[in-house]
């Protein structure tokens, strides 16, 4: 049987024209589709695609304007500008899978070690994929020789021509002049971002952050056109940078070496003041630290070293450093007496050695173990009579005492010209509650008399009161900037001084205090007498705070304590006394005694000053 397939060519024919159909209507929706794209990107979208290709040709180049430079009162740099050679990746140039690759076969032609690495990825994720980051800073000119005959190797990598801050005197002016670095994300939460674009660095501490707005000046523009490659053809319109001011400061810098010189192995802090108009003259904190570290990223080795040192170096112990003012504050008591008219200058108050609240076993003890015996104002200063302190206190009240001393601006800030400064504590009835929710009580009153208890002051603070002393009650709040200056014009505008008038009930009462702290240094059992000279005279005040309590029962044997238990030293002072010119506080951690370790460290200090000590 034969099986035999029989077309039915009406069906097929159906199903061809239904292909057909479908075909044809297939291509003229898509020819439609084409159709409508093409009008819509030729016709209604014209201006804004030719606008689109116009900004692809021109751009807009921010132009950083330069940082001004910042010079001591005798024209010594502190901050400088100089040229460096970077070494830096576009990463929108690289792609991403290559950066790697290519930052290790850089290290092959040039020195890249992992902190160059570490800082370039950090600051990597901080940036805009277009804007280049460095790789590796200040490369030398073989250096940059080296990778010019390899550079087609690296795409997207180009030597930098850039101005880095530099400052030349290192740790001696560390903490006063503080440092720029890269701007961070916490940064440009608190600038105007066009203010600063362009910029890679802003000042982080100190003067450079201070005195950010007048130093950084005004960001430039260029409008350039550049071709398919991205590479500039021709500048069509410019708007120059205006660079910024620069500024001359009241330091002194070979004060400033003098003064860490003097310190030693010691830790601690010193302050100079000019009492006629306030300038800070030194402003020292050490150990320091070099601020060199921290312009392009300081590495986390170099970082954590800084952090872990048991010494604390960045920590500025003359602006943030709190410590109990000990017998340094005594003339301020002394003056607050005689005011208040607690004392005279007669009045007597017998010394035995130690002295107690009546009613009261506990002994407030004198440094004296035997005892002044009979002892008036001029002789507590003198020979720093803790029990005449102690009972002065006591009769004046905590609420007298801590009010008078307001007028030297314990407790408050000086209103220095520097970011981060401490206030202090000046205890009072209403600190003590909103403290500690606590009563106050008689006995800290008593303490409060000799500087210690709750009674916290920093070195600027001192030096500060003690300008005031020496100037006769006119406050000057200290001034590390003394000038503006414009370098286009080389125009100097002044910073005018801030004057606060302590007021004075009688002036005989400055002067016995005055007098007092003269015979401190030229008295025959004046306290700081192993300073006094025959040059110039000098008004100062010797002072002793302790670190920790000493129980009643118990000797303070400092041979027998480790060193960071020991009590801390201190010393405030002006010369000459005639015609005051410099005003100095010092305080030496740990170190003891004010007359033996303070005290000639502001000799030094001094003398460098005044007759002009060589280095």
């Amino acid at each position: 049987m034969v099986n035999k397939q029989l077309k039915d060519y009406r069906i097929e024919n159906r199903r061809f024209n239904r292909r057909i159909i479908f075909s044809a209507f297939l291509v003229t929706l898509m020819l439609g589709i084409l159709l409508w794209r093409m009008i819509f990107l030729q016709i209604l979208s014209h201006e804004h695609f030719t606008t689109l290709a116009r900004d692809n040709q021109v751009k807009l180049i921010p132009q950083p304007p330069t940082r001004g430079l910042i010079y001591d009162r005798n024209g010594i740099p502190l901050a400088e500008n100089l040229p460096a050679f970077s070494l830096e990746i576009t990463p929108e140039k690289v792609p991403d899978n290559q950066i790697d690759a290519t930052i290790e076969n850089l290290a092959t032609i040039i020195e890249i070690n992992d902190a160059d690495t570490e800082r370039f990825h950090k600051l990597r994720k901080q940036k805009r994929r277009f804007e280049s980051i460095p790789i590796r800073v200040r490369i030398t000119p073989e250096e940059a020789a080296l990778f010019a005959v390899n550079k087609h190797r690296f795409p997207g990598v180009e030597i930098a021509a850039r101005l880095t801050r530099i400052y030349p005197q290192g740790l001696v002016t560390a903490h006063a002049m503080g440092y720029v670095g890269r701007i961070s994300q916490k940064d440009l939460q608190t600038i105007a971002e066009s203010e600063y674009a362009g910029t890679t660095h802003i000042g982080k501490t100190g003067v450079e952050k201070s005195y950010e707005s007048v130093l950084h000046g005004k960001v430039g523009y260029q409008q350039v056109e550049v071709n398919a490659l991205g590479k500039l053809v021709r500048v069509l319109e410019e708007s120059p940078p205006v660079p910024g001011s620069s500024l001359r400061l009241n330091l002194d810098v070979k004060l400033q070496q003098v003064t860490m010189e003097a310190f030693g192995e010691e830790n601690g802090a010193a302050v100079a003041i000019d009492p006629k108009n306030g300038g800070v003259l030194a402003l020292v904190s050490k150990p320091g630290f070099d601020p060199n570290l921290f312009v392009e990223g300081i590495s986390s080795a170099d970082y954590q070293a800084l952090q872990q040192d048991d010494n604390n170096p960045l920590y500025d112990r003359a602006l943030r450093g709190q410590y109990p003012p000990g017998s340094t504050v005594k003339p301020f008591v002394g003056l607050a007496g005689l005011e208040n008219h607690n004392i005279t200058e007669h009045t007597q108050k017998f010394c035995i050695g130690f002295y107690q609240l009546p009613g009261h076993k506990h002994k407030y003890r004198d440094w004296k173990k035997g005892g002044h015996g009979a002892t008036d104002l001029d002789k507590a200063i003198t020979q720093s009579c803790d029990t005449f302190f102690y009972q002065l206190a006591h009769d004046m009240g905590i609420d007298s005492l801590q009010e008078y001393l307001t007028n030297f601006n314990f407790g408050e800030k000086t209103g220095i010209d520097l970011v981060g400064e401490q206030r202090g504590v000046r205890p009072s009835r209403q600190w003590k509650r909103k403290r500690y929710n606590q009563t106050w009580y008689p006995g800290e009153t008593v303490i409060m008399g000799i500087g210690q208890g709750y009674f916290l002051t920093t070195p600027l603070q001192l030096a500060a009161a003690t300008a005031a002393i020496a100037n006769d009650g006119i406050y000057f709040s200290p001034r590390v900037v003394n000038e503006i200056i414009n370098e286009d014009t080389n125009e100097a505008t002044k910073i005018p001084p801030v004057i606060n008038d302590i007021p004075i009930g009688d002036q005989e009462n400055w002067e016995r205090i005055k007098a007092a702290m003269i015979n401190v240094v030229e008295g025959e059992r004046g306290t700081a007498k192993r300073i006094a000279n025959n040059e110039y005279r000098i008004a100062g005040k010797t002072g002793t705070a302790q670190v920790f309590t000493v129980k009643q029962e118990e000797e303070y044997d400092e041979e027998a304590i480790e060193k960071k238990m020991r009590d801390h030293a201190l010393f405030i002072a002006y010369a000459p006394v005639d015609n005051p010119r410099i005003a100095v506080a010092v305080i030496v951690e740990n170190g003891g005694h004010g007359g033996s370790t303070a005290a000639p460290i502001a000799k030094r200090m001094m003398d460098a000053y005044l007759l002009g000590e060589p280095l």
